[in-house]
């Protein structure tokens, strides 16, 4: 009956005082029992983005079910996904009743997921439902979506469905042991592609989420790596980083530097005695599972790195490959792969480091 009753309720409650920011001891208390948390940034090998993971049309439960099999055969028992609000709106009891066949096939390989809602990442700006542009070979993230997009960002008047979504989702989930926590906002520092600011509606999902109260930790990730920088600190960071800072319950971060950037960016967080995980990294050669796990199980932070299984998004081929100034393609598949760990079949790309994996998990 909760699961019933609760996203209405959030939905009515429209001028409700939202619950505050989390204590640093409750945050603590509820990294408690986690262990240490381990695992992906996970998009399908079949999708080519958010709406192609989502879309009844293309939602694939065998392929997902795969998938998770091989990180929960490294021990992973977290996944980061990301959602899509064009699919949610076109049609949201069919959106979480995929969303929920998703949480199961989690569930039964030991996998806790971490929703992500909004993220200024991405190479498209118009988002479109139905048939989905095809992957361009040798181009990392071809079609990727800026969600909910610059459209809607920088138009408060646009917000009506996305709290919708937010309050729908979260409230339905509050209390579900499944999800990890909540990641509502994704490259808040990207200001790139037509956004001017993400701080009012990262403020606005912070409300709506805290407005249903619910049981896992809200975050958002920094993204610019600038207090690694040498001579510059935390507080030199843009707005967005600030408010991150000031407003999410568990620290979360990218980092895809080497090693002692990476643990400059864990020590510059310690101050704030909460917990922290790593949303992104794995950046081959630079970034790598046996130069980073050992900094994170050194300081108790979660790792999670991007990719898991190379398909449509060509994760495995570097970033962008600038000629004279426009993006070109990479020829030939990457000997060093820069994101994922397997191929669709399930053969890893480097035998020797999912070992190395398996023995910081502690699944061998």
């Amino acid at each position: 009956m909760k699961k019933v009753f609760l996203p209405l309720l959030c939905m009515l409650a429209l001028t409700a005082t939202a619950t505050g920011r989390w204590s640093s001891e409750k945050a603590r208390e509820w990294a408690a029992d986690k262990g240490w948390i381990t695992g992906c940034d996970y998009v399908p090998s079949y999708a080519i983005n958010q709406i192609e993971t989502w879309q009844e049309e293309d939602f694939n439960p065998e392929v997902i079910d795969k998938e998770l099999a091989m990180a929960e055969s490294l021990g992973f028992n977290t996944v980061r996904i990301f959602l899509s609000n064009i699919v949610y709106t076109a049609g949201p009891e069919g959106f979480k009743k995929r969303f929920d066949s998703f949480l199961e096939i989690a569930d039964r390989h030991g996998i806790r997921v971490l929703p992500t809602f909004w993220t200024n990442g991405g190479k498209c700006m118009e988002a479109r439902l139905g048939k989905q542009p095809e992957s361009i070979s040798g181009i990392h993230n071809s079609q990727w979506v800026t969600t909910p997009g610059a459209e809607y960002v920088n138009d408060p008047g646009k917000w009506g469905e996305l709290e919708i979504m937010v309050k729908d989702i979260i409230g339905t989930y509050a209390d579900d042991n499944r999800i990890l926590m909540w990641c509502l906002y994704n490259e808040p520092e990207n200001l790139r592609r037509g956004i001017t600011t993400s701080v009012p509606l990262m403020e606005a999902t912070f409300s709506w989420a805290r407005s249903c109260n619910p049981s896992q930790p809200l975050t958002a990730p920094i993204w610019d790596e600038v207090s690694t920088q040498p001579g510059k600190t935390l507080t030199t960071k843009l707005p967005e980083a600030t408010f991150v800072l000031e407003n999410s319950d568990v620290l979360t971060f990218h980092c895809y530097r080497e090693p002692a950037a990476l643990e400059r960016i864990i020590q510059s967080l310690l101050p704030y005695g909460r917990p922290m995980v790593c949303t992104e990294y794995l950046r081959r050669p630079q970034s790598t599972f046996e130069s980073s796990m050992p900094i994170f199980r050194k300081y108790n932070v979660g790792a999670i790195n991007f990719g898991l299984v190379a398909g449509k998004c060509n994760f495995n081929y570097p970033w962008n490959k600038i000629v004279d100034g426009e993006e070109v393609a990479w020829t030939e598949e990457p000997e060093i792969w820069f994101h994922d760990i397997f191929r669709a079949d399930g053969t890893p790309w480097n035998a020797a480091e999912v070992e190395f994996i398996r023995n910081m998990t502690g699944k061998k």
